[in-house]
């Protein structure tokens, strides 16, 4: 696909000029659905990056250059998404401002998150060594295979700016609610990237250095993409006679601080899933390759279910985020009934899907049969998790969108307490059994304790509302 014809397709995308509120108050099934579907497949399409480099490297380079690449997308991976903040925390305010009309505030959050992300990606230029240093010693590859991840890892990270970038704004665009947009970058950066790794890895023969150069270059080349989109979308939302950048604005010290503020506690409410998630491949582990073999199975099916999971969650975070702006708590309550009904629907699908057709996809993953068979055995539990992981999903998203991630993060915290306190008796009183027990209850405490803190949620809102009403 060329840069022209999708900067045509984009143009068909950001046309429309809506009134502020209006799709706050059209919050359709419908609309939700034309929202979600983008996302979705934007997020299906992510997993393809990583499919790119392995199948390039290994079809033309050394086991070794394979092992590198695994390492280096691993670290890239994890140091990545410690920083979802930055779409995350921006999706909620872009869609607050947007929803009280404040375009020139919306153009300002931009702004700042860009700073923000710019920052941080400059910073992990800075720490590169010690960074590396540290992943590599706890990940210990044979001394071919860190030399090699090493180039990687110091070519890919130039790219640092670009990859935050584009997180942020991602989070501008589903926050403005073109997720179409959103759709039409990931499948820039994919067809770019695989693109790159076939002409400078394949025919030009750079192996994982060129793996580490193609990758950069698509996620700069996508950054600008982003960038551009989103700056048409903002120009023609404004309606008013201000500049699209104002300085004094961006550089607010009382907003900067409150949206890092927002985006420490998403952060450490995301490094303390990142702790769940590896507790649970650790003691996997500890129960021996076979456990950990059709676990990995297992958490592939969550994972693709958590891609339309996502697009829902997605979607009411901006939602959600507009009607708090435009102080409507009765469509606030309406987005929230309709995309848990979704919601429900979709994850209730999947628990059914894994139950049924499990057996076949597992057949299809794997042929080794001790990993299959206890694949299929644990099956059950994983249609359990995903059944009950939409009210999860349901609620962060809620708290995103009205940027309460003070609860977000305290309930992350005790969340992962309970899980670990939990996990290791049942863990060794059940084995693997005990240990998808405990990996159910940390979902749905994941949903209980923002759901008990809900209420108060409303009320704040409410009042909200009626100090609005009172000028």
């Amino acid at each position: 696909m060329r840069l022209r014809c999708l900067s045509k397709g984009a143009l068909l995308i950001v046309s429309p000029i809506v009134p502020h509120n209006s799709s706050v108050q059209s919050a359709t099934y419908g609309l939700i659905i034309r929202r979600a579907w983008p996302i979705i497949l934007a997020n299906s399409a992510t997993p393809l990056l990583g499919l790119a480099d392995t199948a390039v490297i290994g079809r033309t380079a050394s086991i070794a250059s394979l092992g590198a690449i695994a390492l280096g997308s691993l670290i890239f991976s994890f140091v990545y998404w410690t920083f979802g903040f930055l779409r995350m925390g921006t999706t909620g305010m872009i869609a607050q401002a947007v929803g009280s009309g404040d375009e020139v505030e919306a153009r300002a959050i931009t702004g700042r998150s860009l700073l923000i992300a710019i920052a941080i990606g400059v910073a992990l230029i800075l720490l590169q060594v010690p960074l590396f240093h540290f992943a590599l010693r706890l990940l210990s590859g044979s001394p071919e295979v860190e030399t090699l991840t090493e180039d990687y890892l110091s070519i890919r990270i130039w790219a640092a700016p670009a990859t935050l970038s584009t997180y942020t704004l991602m989070g501008v665009l589903i926050g403005l609610g073109h997720s179409r947009a959103l759709l039409a970058t990931q499948i820039f950066l994919n067809a770019l990237n695989i693109a790159l790794d076939v002409i400078l890895a394949g025919y030009l023969g750079m192996g994982v250095t060129g793996i580490g150069l193609g990758t950069m270059i698509a996620e700069w080349a996508t950054a600008l993409l982003a960038l551009f989109l989103t700056l048409r979308i903002l120009g023609q939302r404004s309606q008013d006679s201000d500049p699209l950048w104002s300085w004094p604005m961006i550089l607010n010290t009382e907003k900067i601080i409150q949206m890092i503020g927002v985006n420490t506690n998403i952060m450490i409410r995301t490094f303390c899933l990142l702790l769940g998630f590896g507790w649970f491949t650790q003691q996997g582990a500890r129960l021996g390759e076979i456990t950990l073999a059709a676990n990995h199975i297992l958490l592939q099916f969550i994972n693709f279910s958590s891609f339309f999971l996502d697009g829902i969650a997605y979607t009411t975070e901006a939602l959600v985020g507009a009607a708090k702006g435009a102080k409507n708590v009765n469509v606030f309550a309406t987005i929230i009934r309709k995309t848990s009904i979704l919601a429900a629907a979709t994850a209730f699908l999947f628990s059914l899907g894994i139950l049924w057709f499990g057996p076949l996809a597992t057949n299809a993953l794997t042929n080794l049969e001790p990993a299959r068979q206890a694949a299929i055995a644990t099956l059950p539990f994983a249609a359990l998790y995903i059944l009950f992981s939409f009210a999860a999903f349901q609620l962060d998203a809620i708290y995103i969108g009205s940027t309460r991630t003070r609860d977000m993060r305290n309930t992350a915290l005790i969340t992962l307490a309970i899980f670990i306190a939990i996990g290791w008796p049942l863990t060794s009183a059940l084995a693997n059994t005990g240990l998808w027990i405990a990996f159910i209850v940390f979902i749905i405490v994941r949903a209980t304790t923002l759901g008990v803190l809900y209420p108060r949620l409303k009320r704040s809102i409410a009042g909200e509302v009626a100090e609005a009403k009172r000028f």
